[in-house]
């Protein structure tokens, strides 16, 4: 089994480098899995802008997926890491075992809830009777897909915890090359339209899922996928669960938001508000996907540090992290407001379309400059452990904050209320940031104090 001690040795910032840029490129090009359909089926010669619109509303029901693979890869990877930290391998094998069986059960109850109702649901997601053909054509290909999305982001992250980046980074670009390249087959060459932009999503996480469980399987690795240990041990699972509730909360209440957001832009501004979103919360994905990545490359170090008693190296990582958030998302924050409609015509060649939606894009973004800090914190509470802060924090954000906004602000920007909806994002995200702040300061500087604590206490034994 191989040794990764070399996480609690090596100089903290080349670290950082050495497994932030992997996992960085991974989610920037996980972020053009992600759009490249609705890229290619907004460009779509007659009904691109309706077709754009359909598998927008669709996006709830893909983050809900999302949400639970990221329930156990968020709770499983830093478990497993902290596990290696203590030199427990064997647990932290077990923690693996454990994350594959939960994934598999929960494949197979997602798989059956969107084959027999996924059309009442993006009725009531949004969607209406012209974009519902779109709409359900998409779900039913993209539901039997679901699986591979469960296994490819849930498993991978136990390759990142080992510190093995490059090969995670691999498991994405693998198929996100595969669904790049497949698209514009299906889609245009044959002429399948949307349903052809599922299959080639569906087939792209196949061999994504090949990739990673062969090599969670082979000898490459630290932690190995054995049949011994795919079996549900209460303890494990519960620990799994309650750590990557925060994960799951963050994701699942964007589908949650999107529910909101869509149905209220219905009310108000139609098809074309709808379409817009879909462009907004794209584009909001060029904020999340790295920040997500960068906290993915500093979340072995941190968690194998935090449980070896690394105290100064937990804390160095903390700083490299925060910095490189924040001036990853005022870099976007600024290319948004200087340049919006450059991203919106990524998505459609439709005049109005990119119009409307370069205006709300600079409403919409508006606090992105500082949501880098919130990302680093929630990333630095998800790596030592502390589910309850993590979890407080996505929660606030989502559900105490943005839901009631989106409903309040088009009662107080009576003159535009879809601007009034679009302002909600900017304000929740400022509110939180300043809350974030005020609740890590505390409950870092705790941690920090147990680890002390812990240290003296080996230290008299």
């Amino acid at each position: 089994m191989e040794d990764r001690k070399f996480l609690g040795q090596e100089k903290i910032g080349s670290l950082l480098f050495k497994l932030a840029l992997p996992t960085v490129v991974a989610q920037l090009v996980n972020m053009l899995y992600n759009i490249v359909d609705r890229i290619y089926i907004g460009h779509i010669e007659g009904t691109g802008a309706l077709a754009l619109t359909g598998v927008g509303v669709c996006l709830p029901l893909i983050l809900i997926v999302s949400a639970f693979a990221a329930l156990i890869s968020s709770g499983g990877g830093p478990r497993a890491s902290i596990m290696m930290g203590h030199n427990d391998y064997d647990r932290a094998e077990r923690i693996l075992g454990n994350s594959f069986v939960m994934q598999m059960i929960i494949s197979v109850v997602i798989t059956v809830i969107l084959l027999l109702f996924n059309e009442d649901i993006l009725l009531l997601f949004g969607a209406s009777e012209n974009t519902i053909g779109y709409a359900t054509t998409y779900m039913n290909i993209y539901a039997l897909g679901t699986v591979f999305v469960q296994l490819t982001l849930g498993m991978n992250s136990f390759i990142t915890a080992q510190g093995f980046a490059k090969t995670s980074m691999l498991s994405v670009i693998i198929g996100a090359l595969i669904n790049i390249i497949l698209d514009p087959v299906f889609i245009f060459v044959f002429d399948m339209g949307v349903a052809g932009a599922a299959i080639a999503t569906v087939l792209s996480q196949a061999a994504s899922t090949i990739w990673v469980l062969s090599f969670l399987s082979g000898k490459k690795t630290s932690l190995r996928l054995r049949k011994r240990h795919l079996r549900l041990d209460y303890s494990i699972c519960v620990s799994v669960l309650s750590l990557g509730l925060a994960s799951f909360i963050m994701q699942a209440s964007e589908s949650i938001i999107n529910i909101c957001f869509n149905s209220n832009l219905l009310r108000y501004g139609g098809d074309l508000a709808v379409g817009a979103m879909t462009i907004l919360s794209s584009v909001m994905q060029f904020a999340m996907l790295p920040l997500q990545g960068l906290g993915q490359g500093a979340q072995p170090i941190i968690s194998y540090n935090f449980g070896a008693g690394l105290k100064e190296r937990v804390k160095t990582a903390f700083k490299y992290l925060l910095i490189v958030d924040f001036a990853f998302s005022t870099l976007l924050f600024l290319l948004v407001q200087f340049f919006p409609s450059a991203f919106a015509r990524m998505f459609t060649d439709d005049p109005t379309l990119i119009d409307y939606a370069s205006s709300a894009l600079r409403i919409f973004m508006g606090s992105t400059g500082i949501f880098g800090i919130q990302m680093a914190c929630q990333a630095t509470f998800t790596s030592i452990g502390n589910a309850k802060s993590s979890s407080f924090i996505a929660i606030l954000r989502k559900l105490i904050l943005l839901v009631p906004l989106i409903y309040i602000m088009p009662l107080l920007v009576t003159s535009n209320p879809t601007k009034g909806i679009y302002l909600a994002e900017p304000i929740a995200d400022f509110l939180s940031v300043m809350f974030t702040i005020i609740i890590f300061s505390f409950q870092f500087r705790k941690a920090l104090r147990l680890m002390d604590a812990r240290n003296e206490g080996k230290a008299e034994a």
